[in-house]
């Protein structure tokens, strides 16, 4: 899972950890501040990988100007995944 900032408390982490998925979120200045006066076990974070949640946040923008995929006008699954390949079939192709 990557996530954002917002994610960041202390809850989530544990929940994440307990079901066993691997996370990547940056930590909060306040959080970093907290964490350098109790030593302990450092944050996971891949700056790599972060970089990549931007990547798959401008594409979700831009399938999102297609009237039918931002309003999910299919409700069936198939036609849903249909829309979604015609979309990114012209988004591809310009």
């Amino acid at each position: 899972m990557i996530a954002d900032r917002g994610y960041s408390y202390p809850f989530c982490r544990r929940l994440l950890l307990k079901r066993g998925i691997p996370h990547t979120i940056p930590e909060r200045k306040n959080q970093a501040e907290r964490r350098s006066k109790k030593p302990g076990r450092p944050l996971s974070f891949s700056k790599e990988r972060y970089a990549r949640r931007n990547m798959i946040e401008r594409c979700i923008n831009r399938l999102k100007q297609w009237r039918g995929f931002a309003t999910r006008y299919e409700k069936r699954a198939v036609y849903f995944c249909a829309a979604i390949t015609l979309i990114s079939l012209m988004i591809w192709l310009n």
